[in-house]
C-alpha cells in the first residue's frame, strides 16, 4: 500500500506554501485578531491525513474498522469495557437511556433523577423513551445538584440518577453511590462536558453503570460530530448498539463484519422464535431503532484526538486557572463554583457567579463587545423554556431561577496562547 500518510502531509505543507502557515494549534483560529472563542478543535496535520486516508483507502465509508478501533480506545481510556459510537452526544444519550430501559426492565412512568439545571439533552431522552424526570434544584456553592434534595426526590418508582457534572466539575460520587446503593439505583453519567475529569483519580464513568460523551468541536477531544455510549455491562452496549444501528439484532463491528458466517459463526440461522427460516442475522430487527451511526473518518479523526486528550487535560486546568485569577483581579463582585476535595476537574469552562443580574448582564455585554465569548450556564432552569413547561413548575427551584440571572462562563480551550490571555487582562483591566 503507498505511503498515504506522507503524501498527504506533503500535500498539506504545499498548501501552506500557497495559502500560508496554519497555527500549530487549531485550524479554526487562523489568526488571533483580539477574539477569544469560548471553546474550538485543537487538531492538525495528523488528524487531516487520518481522516484522508480512511476516505481514500478504507473499507467503509460509514462506520467501519476506524470507528471500532477509536471504541476500543475511548473505552479503554475512561475505564469502561465496551463502547458504540454514534452520531452525536446527544444521540448517545438517547440510545444510552433506551438500553439502560430495556436491560434493566424499567417500564413507562418509571422515573430518573436529574439536575433542573443543565443541557437539554440530558432531560429530552428520558422523556423521548417514556420514562419521567424527576428534577432536583442546584447548590450555588458548586452549581451541580443538591445532593440531600437528590436523595429525598427519589421515591419508590425512581430507578436511576442522571449525573451531568457541571463544565466538567465533578459532584459527590461517594455520596452518589451511598444513594443509590441505599435506594438501589442505576448511577448514569452524561459526560459529556466533563471527559478528563476525576474523582479520588478515578474517571468519572468508572462510577456508572454507563456513560455517555459528546465529540462536538467545542469539547474536549472532537470528531467533528460524534458521541460514546460506554459500559462495563456488555449487553448494555450491545442493546445500545442496535438501537442506533436500525435496532437489528447483529452485534458484528470492524473486520468481523467481513466474516462470511459473522462473529458468532452462525450469521444465517432460524433467528426468530417460531419461524424455521434461515435468516441472515443483519437483517434481523430486535428493537425499533434509529440510524445513528458515525463514518468511518470520524473514527480514525477520534484515534488522533485520543493521543492529546492528556494535555488538553492539563492544558485546560491550567488555563482555567489563569483566567479566573484574571477575573479576580480586574472585577469585584465575583464568585467561582467550588471545587471538591476529591475532584480533579478537566473544565469545560469557567463559571461566573455574579453578585447581580445587573452585574451579569453589564459584563457579558463589555465581554461580548469586545471579542471575548461568553455562553449561558446552558438552559438554566429547564423548565422556564417552552418545550420543557409541562414537565414541571420552574417556581419549585428557586436557585436553578438564579442561574440566567447571575451566572454565565467563559471558555478556558486548550488552543489558548500568551496573546490570549493578555489580550484578556487588558479588557478585564478597562472594565468599569
Amino acid at each position: 500500500m503507498p505511503d498515504f500518510r506522507s503524501e498527504i502531509s506533503a500535500f498539506l505543507a504545499s498548501f501552506r506554501e500557497r495559502h500560508g502557515a496554519l497555527p500549530k494549534f487549531a485550524y479554526n483560529l487562523k489568526e488571533f485578531n483580539n477574539k477569544i472563542y469560548y471553546s474550538g478543535p485543537w487538531y492538525e496535520d495528523a488528524e487531516l491525513a487520518a481522516a484522508i486516508e480512511a476516505l481514500l483507502v478504507g473499507k467503509w465509508a460509514s462506520s467501519g474498522t476506524y470507528v471500532h478501533k477509536f471504541e476500543e480506545a475511548f473505552g479503554k481510556a475512561i475505564g469502561q469495557t465496551h463502547s458504540v459510537m454514534v452520531n452525536s452526544g446527544s444521540s448517545a444519550n438517547l440510545v444510552m437511556i433506551a438500553a439502560l430501559k430495556k436491560f434493566y426492565d424499567w417500564q413507562d412512568g418509571d422515573e430518573i433523577a436529574v439536575s433542573v439545571v443543565g443541557f437539554p439533552t440530558t432531560i429530552a431522552p428520558i422523556v423521548q423513551n417514556g420514562m419521567k424526570p424527576v428534577f432536583v434544584d442546584i447548590e450555588f456553592e458548586t452549581l451541580n445538584f443538591d445532593l440531600d434534595e437528590l436523595e429525598r426526590a427519589c421515591t419508590d418508582k425512581t430507578r436511576a440518577i442522571f449525573v451531568s457534572p457541571v463544565l466538567g466539575n465533578p459532584p459527590d460520587f461517594d455520596r452518589i453511590a451511598e444513594i443509590a446503593e441505599k435506594k438501589k439505583l442505576v448511577v448514569v453519567l452524561d459526560g459529556c462536558d466533563s471527559l478528563g475529569s476525576l474523582w479520588r483519580g478515578r474517571a468519572l464513568a468508572s462510577y456508572a453503570n454507563a456513560a455517555s460523551c459528546s465529540f462536538y468541536p467545542a469539547h474536549h477531544i472532537t470528531t467533528i460530530e460524534g458521541g460514546m455510549v460506554s459500559s462495563n455491562t456488555e449487553e448494555i452496549v450491545k442493546i445500545a448498539r442496535s438501537f442506533a444501528w436500525w435496532g437489528r439484532g447483529c452485534w458484528c463491528v470492524g473486520p468481523a463484519n467481513l466474516l462470511p458466517n459473522g462473529t458468532c459463526g452462525n450469521r444465517f440461522s432460524a433467528w426468530i422464535e417460531g419461524q424455521d427460516t434461515v435468516l441472515d442475522h443483519k437483517y434481523v430487527f430486535e428493537h425499533m431503532g434509529y440510524n445513528l451511526k458515525p463514518i468511518d473518518l470520524q473514527g480514525a479523526i477520534g484515534l488522533e484526538q485520543l493521543k492529546k486528550l492528556s494535555e488538553i487535560h492539563e492544558r485546560r486546568r491550567d488555563h482555567y486557572t489563569r483566567i479566573q485569577e484574571l477575573f479576580r483581579k480586574y472585577v469585584a463582585g465575583l464568585k467561582f463554583p467550588l471545587s471538591l476535595a476529591h475532584a480533579e476537574t478537566s473544565w469545560f469552562g469557567v463559571p461566573i457567579i455574579c453578585e447581580s443580574h445587573e452585574k451579569k448582564t453589564r459584563l457579558v455585554a463589555y465581554l461580548e463587545q469586545n471579542g471575548v465569548q461568553t455562553r449561558n450556564y446552558f438552559a438554566g432552569n429547564i423548565l422556564i423554556h417552552p418545550g420543557y413547561r409541562t414537565l414541571g413548575d420552574y417556581r419549585d427551584f428557586p436557585h436553578a431561577n438564579r442561574v440566567l440571572e447571575e451566572v454565565f462562563f467563559v471558555g478556558c480551550a486548550p488552543t489558548y496562547t500568551s496573546e490570549h490571555f493578555e489580550y484578556l487582562e487588558i479588557v478585564l483591566e478597562a472594565f468599569r
